[in-house]
């Protein structure tokens, strides 16, 4: 079964933005590739948030090798200065460039697995000799074993979103609420989605992208159906970054959603409650929710909940694998210092590649948002860019894969996120995190008219695109 390394494919897992860039890339390098896609069509994950525009304008949106493939077809990119939905950026770039890829992409293919042949994360010896075992189950429940001379996991973090409590586990009650928590931006152009929140009370949780989006978007049903009302949660306190950069963020889309949010709370159509970090969900009577905070404050019953505190790896499969990941973010641990959101901003993480993303288990690479972890601030243009480093560094192109150039838009927040808050460090109108004491606030004055944004950016907290 030891069939020579060259003679093998490097595996890509998942078909998305950044697994399909890479397969184009290796293509390009006549290198024998294999994307494997656990859905139905190429971009799966993307498809799920299909009703939500991206804040990436298209010409940051097609990667350069995946565009010389698709080319000969007669293929053109989109207007490169516009912003396309999650649905448009699937169906006119994402299943294309499969569908030049061919037999390349197997879809219906869940990756349960990997490690080396023969030998499981303690053994050393001849380990590096091995090619890597990849064990897949099919649609229709059939197992497999592929053979591969490297594994590329572009799988994402789309899966597994991250819970309410403010301790990184489930608030105390939340499983027992799920019918009434829904960890996705609502697509409120649906009429079924649409009814579940109108007229209704909704708790959304989270301070990133997402949120702004969610608020945004309830607001607009709010003008419409009398009831509709929103309580933004957030586990820190209103800053001066709280809204994004605004108009001195170089992606427009991504700073006008900011400001779209902070008119949702001038307008009154939300309350910001800060400070608060949920640690139970009780049960009402009439069916509503009432969310308890740490120190034992309790929110007004609200009837829905909407979770959008990011989203985290799923490693589980790579267990048999020797990853060395930091133990705060879960990326690469040469990575984790440059994307550490308690220091970066999207335009100030620094250009990496192929070393920044290795891991004592030569061959095997974490790309695209999975190589950030917990870490909100993706860009679709950072993980093109990796997995050219990458893919020249397995072809033995080594002086193109350190070559790292990219420039990444600023967000016109300076330093990073902020994942924690003291009092030490609270500050209510500047480059500060937190509220002193946790509140229920007004915000400022409405923004100016034609500044919010009309629709609606990437999903799932900070910069992802």
């Amino acid at each position: 079964m030891n069939a020579p390394a060259t003679a093998l494919p490097a595996v890509v897992i998942g078909a998305g933005p950044t697994g399909l860039a890479a397969a184009a890339h290796l293509t390009g390098r006549g290198m024998e590739t294999l994307v494997l896609e656990a859905g139905p069509a190429a971009g799966t994950a993307v498809r799920e948030w299909g009703h939500v525009r991206l804040f990436s304008t298209w010409s940051e949106l097609v990667d350069p090798a995946a565009e010389k493939l698709l080319s000969p077809t007669g293929w053109t990119t989109p207007d490169g200065g516009t912003c396309p939905s999650g649905a448009d950026w699937a169906e006119k770039y994402l299943q294309p460039l499969a569908d030049v890829l061919g037999d390349r992409v197997r879809y219906g293919t869940t990756v349960t697995g990997v490690s080396r042949l023969g030998r499981d994360r303690i053994v050393d010896a001849d380990r590096e000799q091995q090619p890597f075992t990849v064990r897949t189950r099919s649609a229709d429940g059939t197992e497999a074993r592929i053979l591969a001379r490297a594994v590329i996991d572009a799988s994402g973090t789309w899966s597994t979103p991250s819970p309410i409590g403010a301790d990184g586990l489930p608030a105390l009650g939340e499983h027992a609420a799920s019918a009434r928590v829904s960890y996705r931006i609502p697509d409120l152009k649906d009429p079924a989605v649409r009814a579940r929140y109108a007229g209704k009370r909704t708790a959304v949780i989270g301070s990133g992208a997402s949120a702004f989006t969610a608020l945004a978007s309830l607001a607009d049903v709010a003008k419409d159906e009398p009831g509709t009302h929103s309580v933004w949660i957030l586990r820190r306190g209103i800053s001066g970054s709280t809204f994004g950069g605004g108009t001195a963020d170089q992606l427009p889309a991504r700073g006008a959603l900011g400001l779209a949010a902070k008119a949702a709370v001038d307008a009154g159509h939300a309350d910001a409650v800060t400070g608060f970090r949920t640690e139970v969900i009780e049960p009402g009577a009439d069916d509503s929710l009432t969310l308890v905070a740490e120190d034992g404050r309790r929110l007004d019953p609200v009837d829905e909940v909407i979770v959008l505190t990011g989203l985290r790896p799923d490693l589980s499969f790579l267990s048999e694998l020797r990853l060395g990941l930091d133990e705060r973010l879960q990326a690469p641990t040469e990575l984790a210092p440059l994307i550490d959101p308690n220091q970066h901003s999207c335009g100030t993480v620094y250009p990496h590649g192929h070393r920044e993303l290795s891991h004592p288990e030569q061959g095997v690479y974490l790309v695209g948002m999975k190589s950030y972890g917990r870490a909100p601030t993706f860009l679709a243009m950072t993980g093109y860019e990796q997995v050219r480093s990458v893919t020249a560094a397995l072809s033995g192109d080594i002086e193109s894969a350190d070559r790292v150039e990219l420039t990444l838009p600023e967000t016109g927040v300076c330093g990073g996120a902020g994942l924690f808050d003291t009092p030490a460090t609270a500050e209510t109108d500047g480059g500060g995190c937190c509220a002193p004491e946790p509140s229920q606030v007004q915000i400022g004055t409405a923004a100016p008219a034609g500044t919010a944004a009309a629709e609606e950016p990437a999903p799932a907290g900070g910069c992802c695109a």
